[in-house]
């Protein structure tokens, strides 16, 4: 018997995951799960101990209610109706900023590693940015993650800084390492 995942992720926006009531009616309990399971295991996304599910509620609700405003954009990816990843960039709030934002998370379920989820949703969230007008779109990333920060720079992302040692996990201390994108450089 087969797992029963397809190959290709089907990635929905904001408005299209709001537009589905049975998957808006989930997206944040699958979302909470995803988190959850990644930061048991170690995973770099802010988090030492895993979220609560009130937390990533509210956290969703904000990006939502940005996106809406036209000041963010969230991604969401499915196989089969099943949420396996989901990321989002939020604009920069001061003043001087506002032409850029920061893509702030990338959370793919562990089962899903390897088929390209990361990909997608990263993708589909820097043209985003690009119809959004956002001229630089950055990152930071734990310097340990490295199958991230590769596929970051395989999308074209670049390296512009680094703080030796300044994640703190319990005794142990990572890099955190800062990128990229111009996309006024691109068509």
């Amino acid at each position: 018997m087969t797992s029963g995942v397809t190959a290709e992720p089907v990635i929905l926006d904001a408005m299209e995951l709001t537009s589905d009531p049975g998957l808006e009616a989930r997206f944040a309990e699958s979302a909470h799960q995803i988190l959850s399971h990644l930061v048991s295991g170690g995973a770099a996304l802010g988090w030492v101990e895993p979220p609560s599910r009130e937390e990533v509620t509210e956290l969703l609700g904000h990006v939502f209610s940005a996106a809406r405003a036209g000041d963010a954009a969230l991604r969401a990816a499915y196989l089969n109706r099943r949420l396996v990843g989901f990321g989002y960039w939020l604009r920069y709030a001061r003043p001087t900023h506002r032409p850029h934002a920061d893509l702030e998370k990338i959370a793919v379920d562990a089962g899903a590693h390897g088929r390209g989820v990361g990909r997608a949703l990263t993708a589909a969230l820097i043209a985003d940015a690009q119809k959004a007008g956002i001229e630089v779109l950055t990152l930071d990333a734990r310097g340990d993650n490295t199958n991230a920060l590769h596929l970051y720079q395989s999308l074209g992302f670049t390296e512009y800084g680094r703080l030796p040692d300044f994640v703190a996990v319990g005794e142990r201390r990572y890099d955190k390492v800062f990128c990229m994108l111009d996309l006024r450089r691109q068509g």
